[in-house]
């Protein structure tokens, strides 16, 4: 029987996410499979992968071909990298410690750049929040300045304002009052 390693669907429309599974290759996509492995999330990033390390190395080194997408996360996952070297321990060309050594390794700097990787993107996600609090800030200001602008009153009315006031005395004011009352009558 003929093995392929493979990803089925899952998950809603437009938002995917697979298990990767040993199946039969002559199985359906989303049919009956020997083993699942794991789950990968296209939809996060960078994409999460969950994968069973030991059982996805046996099923590679039994021979169960990985499709393109599943060989190119297996090969990230490392993997690849270890049925490599444990190729070369079977050879003779290494021994089990100098191919555990390589892959532990392998593996830190894979770690690093992976956490290189999201340290950038969550400044680039903070430098942008930032910047867009700066636009904000910068419209409210420029809306406040307009607003205020146009409830000012006007100097000239200010000016009248305050020489009424000064000639205010409380003759012209009960003059005006009862002004206001007969026009009024």
């Amino acid at each position: 029987m003929a093995t392929k390693i493979r990803l089925q669907r899952h998950g809603r429309k437009g938002r995917p996410i697979f298990h990767i599974v040993t199946a039969d290759d002559r199985s359906k996509r989303d049919g009956k499979y020997i083993e699942r492995l794991g789950i990968y999330n296209p939809n996060t990033n960078p994409a999460t992968i969950d994968l069973n390390f030991e059982r996805a190395l046996y099923w590679v080194t039994t021979g169960a071909q990985p499709t393109d997408t599943v060989r190119a996360l297996l090969s990230y996952k490392g993997v690849l990298m270890m049925k490599h070297l444990q190729d070369g321990v079977s050879k003779g060309a290494l021994t089990q410690e100098q191919a555990e050594e390589r892959f532990t390794k392998w593996l830190e700097e894979k770690e690093n750049r992976i956490g290189n990787k999201r340290d950038s993107l969550s400044k680039s996600a903070l430098d942008a929040k930032a910047k867009a609090l700066a636009a904000e800030t910068e419209v409210s200001n420029k809306r406040a300045a307009a607003i205020a602008a146009a409830n000012a009153p006007a100097p000239v009315a200010e000016e009248v304002v305050e020489e009424v006031a000064e000639e205010a005395t409380p003759e012209t004011i009960e003059d005006a009052a009862a002004a206001a009352k007969s026009e009024e009558a």
